[in-house]
C-alpha cells in the first residue's frame, strides 16, 4: 500500500506541472479564397490555358491527319483481302498488311507521346502556379490578420467580409508575370547493368 501511494504522488507530481505549462490556443482568424476565381483569372493562368488548348487543338489535328490515310489503306487492304475470295494473300498483299500495321503503331506511339507531353505540360502549369500560391497565402494572411485560410469550396458558408480571393488574384499576378507552357525534357532513364 505505502509504494502504491509513493507512485501516484509520484505521477501527480509529474502530471501537474505539465497540466499547468499547457497554453490555451487562441481563436481562430479565418479567411476564405476562391482557387478556382484565382486560377481561371490570373493573367498568366489565362494565357496558359489559351496555350494548353492550343496544344490539344493540335494533337486532334494531327490525330485526324494521321487517321485519315491510315482508314483508305484499311479499306484497300480489306478489299483486296475481299477479292481474293478465302485463298491465302499473295506476298505483295501480306507486305502491305504488315507496312499497315507498323504505320498504325507509329501513329498510336506518335499520338500517345504527344498525350502524354500535354499532360506534363498540364501539371508543370499546375507547379508553377502553386509554387507561387504557398508565398502568397502567408502574405496575405499576416496582412490581413488570418490564423487559418480554407479554399471557399471546402466552407459551407462564409461572409464576404472574410474573402481574399482578390489580393490572392492580385499577388498572383504580380508575382507570376508568365508561365512557361512546356514542360522540361524528362531526364533520359540510364540502361540498368545486366539487361
Amino acid at each position: 500500500m505505502k509504494n502504491y501511494l509513493h507512485l501516484a504522488a509520484a505521477a501527480a507530481a509529474v502530471l501537474v506541472p505539465s497540466a499547468a505549462s499547457a497554453q490555451s490556443i487562441p481563436a481562430a482568424v479565418i479567411a476564405v479564397v476562391d482557387l478556382d476565381k484565382v486560377t481561371a483569372q490570373c493573367n498568366a493562368c489565362k494565357t496558359a490555358a489559351t496555350a494548353l488548348r492550343s496544344q490539344f487543338q493540335g494533337l486532334q489535328s494531327r490525330e485526324k491527319a494521321l487517321a485519315t490515310p491510315l482508314e483508305t489503306e484499311a479499306k484497300s487492304i480489306q478489299a483486296a483481302v475481299d477479292a481474293l475470295g478465302g485463298k491465302q494473300p499473295d506476298a505483295a498483299l501480306q507486305a502491305r498488311a504488315k507496312a499497315f500495321q507498323t504505320k498504325q503503331q507509329n501513329a498510336q506511339q506518335e499520338l500517345a507521346r504527344q498525350q502524354q507531353q500535354i499532360q506534363r505540360n498540364q501539371q508543370y502549369i499546375r507547379e508553377q502556379i502553386a509554387n507561387k500560391l504557398g508565398p502568397i497565402y502567408q502574405q496575405v494572411m499576416q496582412r490581413r490578420g488570418a490564423t487559418v485560410m480554407l479554399e471557399t469550396g471546402s466552407t459551407l458558408a462564409a461572409s464576404s467580409t472574410l474573402d481574399v480571393t482578390n489580393d490572392v488574384l492580385a499577388a498572383l499576378n504580380t508575382a507570376l508575370p508568365s508561365i512557361a507552357t512546356t514542360a522540361p525534357a524528362q531526364p533520359q532513364q540510364q540502361a540498368q547493368p545486366g539487361r
